[in-house]
């Protein structure tokens, strides 16, 4: 297994200094860069770990405090698990933040994260791979649209909102995107209703159901989860098939942006984990934030 190294980092943003989890391999060299978005819940420990999975597997990985401007991490202090009683207490906190994070907001400290990581010299001279939950889905989407050519895949696990009617919906950038994406959805999402799936695989570009830049699942029968994993069911959420999904993304991405000559092997392979995740295999429902970004 790879030695992984985390610290905490500060990240200049034009509205103040942005605090930050940030892990890489521990051999001194660059690597290809990951964004990885936080949920509502905050940068906090199993996020930590979750970026160092990532790391582990060759990427340097970023999980800045989106809600910096309220305070460093936790900007609200969370219990290791989160009994379902006690969430409307929490969200009673925590909404406010989130409704004064506006996309324009979003959208310029992205700028700020890309600039850092595209700077640093731990991670490889690439396009970057992000990766989202719940919220951080919204932000995942915001930011392939926003910044086309930073942005070589993204992911996003049961974002909430993606396609509203709102004049700022996340879809409506969709257009704009050329990178490789992938979004895992639940069919009893009351953040995301058939509706708001629906108009986003209508969206125009690689967000649409047709592109071949494009993948989602569906879990049947599942509700929206709790996230990861902060109620003690779901403390084994965060098994291999979300990462096998985000996987397949970027193998895709990988085969478009570098032009690689598959051998039959490898597309068996791919082949294999679309099946699976068109059969329902891969548990969209897992909370892994996961996306493998290739380098060049």
């Amino acid at each position: 297994m790879t030695t992984v190294r985390g610290s905490s980092v500060d990240v200049p943003t034009p509205d103040g200094t942005a605090d930050a989890y940030l892990t890489h391999p521990d051999d001194g060299q660059p690597h290809p860069a990951v964004l990885l978005y936080m949920d509502a819940f905050g940068v906090r420990p199993h996020l930590a770990r979750m970026a160092d999975r990532l790391a582990e597997a060759g990427y340097t990985v970023l999980a800045p405090n989106v809600f910096y401007r309220h305070g460093r991490a936790p900007v609200v202090e969370l219990p290791e698990f989160i009994d379902p009683g006690a969430r409307p207490d929490l969200f009673e906190q925590i909404m406010p933040i989130m409704r004064d994070l506006t996309p324009e907001l979003v959208m310029r400290d992205a700028d700020a994260y890309l600039r850092w990581l595209a700077e640093s010299p731990l991670t490889a001279d690439s396009p970057v791979g992000i990766t989202g939950y719940c919220m951080g889905a919204v932000m995942a989407l915001r930011t392939a649209g926003t910044y086309p050519e930073r942005v070589a895949a993204a992911a996003g696990f049961h974002g909430g909102n993606l396609a509203t009617e709102a004049p700022d919906s996340p879809h409506l950038v969709a257009d704009h995107v050329t990178a490789e994406l992938y979004f895992g959805h639940a069919d009893q999402d009351h953040a995301l209703p058939p509706e708001q799936i629906d108009r986003l695989e209508d969206s125009p570009g690689p967000v649409s159901a047709t592109a071949a830049r494009s993948t989602r699942a569906h879990r049947t029968a599942t509700p929206r989860p709790t996230p990861p994993p902060t109620t003690p069911k779901r403390r084994n959420a965060t098994g291999p098939s979300c990462w096998s999904s985000s996987s397949a993304t970027s193998d895709r991405a990988r085969r478009r942006r570098n032009r690689t000559l598959w051998t039959p092997a490898a597309r068996a392979c791919l082949r294999n984990r679309l099946a699976a995740l068109r059969g329902g295999r891969s548990d969209a429902g897992a909370v892994v934030l996961a996306v493998r970004v290739m380098g060049q």
